[in-house]
């Protein structure tokens, strides 16, 4: 890659936020900007507070964290549940506050504890990274999941196929294996982890083009062609309202799927739009 292009890159991403798209912040004023490291990575958690991002939960408006579920605690990003009861469908997810297109994003997570008292089986040792989403503030009030492609980050244990780094399409679907997807899930390589340890995964973003999701070193499934779901009343609202069928770029969100969850890093690699 040029260079001049790529230090351009990286400048604009720390002024802004954003790689290889027009710039459409949702919070450009913040005071703790991503910090690149040696490796050319950007880290969007700064491991102090939620600078950068936006909550989103269902029954409530967006930059409600509600129960305080996203907290910062001793240099960890937690999806944390000590002052819930029990769950009531209150799906969260909490919005970086930049569209992403060309890019790697790289998650160090662990799940933690037990699941929340209520919450749905197949929650259980789950959560997810959404990509290509639609921003907080075009969700509905009662809104379950943001229209994107999530990337499932599972442990092993819960009921049914647990493979890591499958992906879902709430409100989209997207080409696989040359067929545009039908279910909500499709199954990556079998990758099953037990226990609590640590886990990193990585997806590579190149557009609409090619997405790629990574556990150790190993691509488990490759898909392309994301896109807003006709079918879906809320993609067509969205449509309407402007956005494109096909999913060239969007947001990044993590969720809050009912089983707690420890981040120790998150962070994005820039890639060449060229390539």
């Amino acid at each position: 890659m040029n260079k001049i292009k790529l230090a351009t890159l990286y400048c604009a991403f720390a002024l802004t936020g954003c790689v290889g798209v027009d710039s459409n912040p949702l919070d450009s004023k913040s005071a703790n900007e991503p910090q690149l490291n040696q490796a050319g990575w950007i880290q969007l958690f700064n491991g102090k507070d939620l600078s950068g991002w936006t909550p989103k939960f269902k029954g409530h408006p967006a930059g409600v964290n509600y129960k305080n579920t996203f907290k910062v605690e001793n240099g960890l990003l937690k999806v944390d549940y000590s002052e819930y009861d029990k769950f009531n469908g209150e799906f969260g997810h909490l919005f970086w506050k930049q569209k992403l297109s060309h890019y790697r994003i790289r998650a160090e997570y662990r799940f933690v504890g037990k699941q929340l008292a209520g919450a749905p089986g197949w929650g259980f040792r789950n959560n997810g990274i959404m990509i290509f989403s639609e921003p907080p503030d075009t969700m509905e009030l009662d809104q379950d999941f943001p229209a994107s492609i999530e990337v499932q980050m599972l442990g092993g244990g819960g009921p049914g196929d647990q493979n890591n780094g499958s992906f879902c399409t709430p409100h989209t679907r997207a080409v696989f294996n040359g067929q545009l997807t039908t279910t909500h899930r499709t199954s990556a390589k079998p990758k099953v982890y037990m226990g609590d340890d640590w886990v990193t995964i990585e997806v590579e973003v190149r557009g609409g083009k090619l997405i790629k999701h990574i556990l150790d070193g190993e691509t488990v499934i490759s898909y392309s062609q994301p896109q807003l779901d006709p079918r879906d009343p809320h993609s067509r609202q969205l449509m309407v309202k402007g956005f494109p069928q096909m999913l060239e770029s969007g947001y990044i969100a993590i969720q809050a799927e009912t089983h707690p969850t420890e981040f120790r890093r998150i962070e994005i690699l820039p890639l060449d739009e060229s390539l």
